[in-house]
Formats: structure tokens, sequence, C-alpha cells
């Protein structure tokens, strides 16, 4: 069965509005979805990227356009300003790498709602009551709401393992050696695992 190494921030409006593409792709193709929260900001700082508040404002103008655009063409609202951003990344990121531990649920809904609550309905996603919420909707424990140690420390291997993976963005898919940026690359991804790229 083929891998999908999966690397996001729950901070990423483009990985909000990925929507559950990911999830039809590697349903259609048999292949398995390896779910991967990153601090992206803290990748940024590796890899080359800026942060969005510091970037040109030709390019933070281009950014909100851009957004708009995909959102009204997924049909998936998506607010450009929401009132939570950036929020603290860690307690929703550790909650994911809880959820992928204990395996009773959806990951991808879970992360799915994460996303949606910041990015369409105004909510902070470093509430513990916030996360617990996104948890339980997506058939999870709300007591995995927690930012342990291991939690911690695997949102921290994450987050290596994506600088070696050549990972320098939210979303990135990994299949093997193939790297794909960004809910705009989903095609290509999907044309991989069908075997029109060899």
């Amino acid at each position: 069965m083929k891998a999908i190494e999966y690397y996001f921030s729950v901070l990423s409006p483009f990985t909000h509005l990925a929507g559950d593409q990911l999830e039809q792709i590697a349903s259609r193709h048999g292949a398995a979805v390896n779910y991967k929260p990153i601090d992206i900001m803290g990748l940024f700082g590796r890899t080359g990227g800026v942060a969005p508040k510091d970037r040109h404002e030709s390019r933070k103008a281009y950014r909100l356009q851009d957004l708009a655009r995909i959102g009204k063409l997924a049909k998936i609202d998506i607010n450009l300003t929401p009132a939570f951003w950036p929020a603290d990344p860690v307690p929703a990121s550790c909650a994911i790498v809880n959820a992928v531990r204990e395996g009773s649920g959806d990951v991808g809904a879970l992360a799915r709602n994460v996303l949606r609550a910041c990015w369409a309905q105004d909510r902070n996603i470093a509430d513990p009551d916030v996360v617990a919420e996104c948890l339980a909707a997506a058939g999870f424990p709300a007591e995995l709401a927690v930012a342990d140690d291991m939690a911690l420390t695997q949102f921290s291997k994450n987050t290596d393992e994506a600088v070696r993976q050549n990972v320098f963005g939210s979303p990135t898919y990994v299949v093997g050696d193939q790297v794909f940026w960004g809910q705009d690359r989903l095609g290509h991804l999907d044309a991989l695992l069908s075997g029109r790229l060899g």
C-alpha cells in the first residue's frame, strides 16, 4: 500500500481550502495517509520562508485575493481576517498527534474541524475547549486535547522530518521522493498514484 506523508499546519488557510480532496484521492488509490502536523513558523525559519506578516505588501495583497478565489471556486467558506489568527498552534497540533496515536476516530475530519474552526468559524484553536469539541466531532475522546510531553516531542519530530523531506510549506504531500506543495498540486499527487507520472 502506498503511503502519503501529509505535512500540514493548523494555521494554514491553504490547508483549510484543500477540504477533503486528499482523503478522496487516498481512498480512490487505496493509499494510507500519515497525518503529520508541523510547526510552520519554525519550518519557515529553517527553510528560507517568511511569515505572512513580514511579507511585502504586494505578496500580502495577492495572498488575500488568491484565498478568496480558491474558496469561491471550491465552495469552501473562508474568513480572510479570522479573529484568532495566528493562534498558538500547539494545542490543536498536539491533539491531532494524540488522535493519530489513539486511532479511534477520523483524523482527516479532525484536521478539517480544526482548520474550519479557525478559518470559517472565528474560533480560537488555542482554546482547549474548542479543540475538545473538534476531537469529539471527529469521533475522538475530548481528553486527547492535551499537550503532553509525548505529543510535544512528536510535533517537534514531525517538523524535523519535514525539513529532511524538503518540505517548506503547508500543505505538503510526500510519496517516496516526490514532494507536492500546495492544495493546488493535489491533481499531480492523484496523477502519481494513478501511474500517469511514471
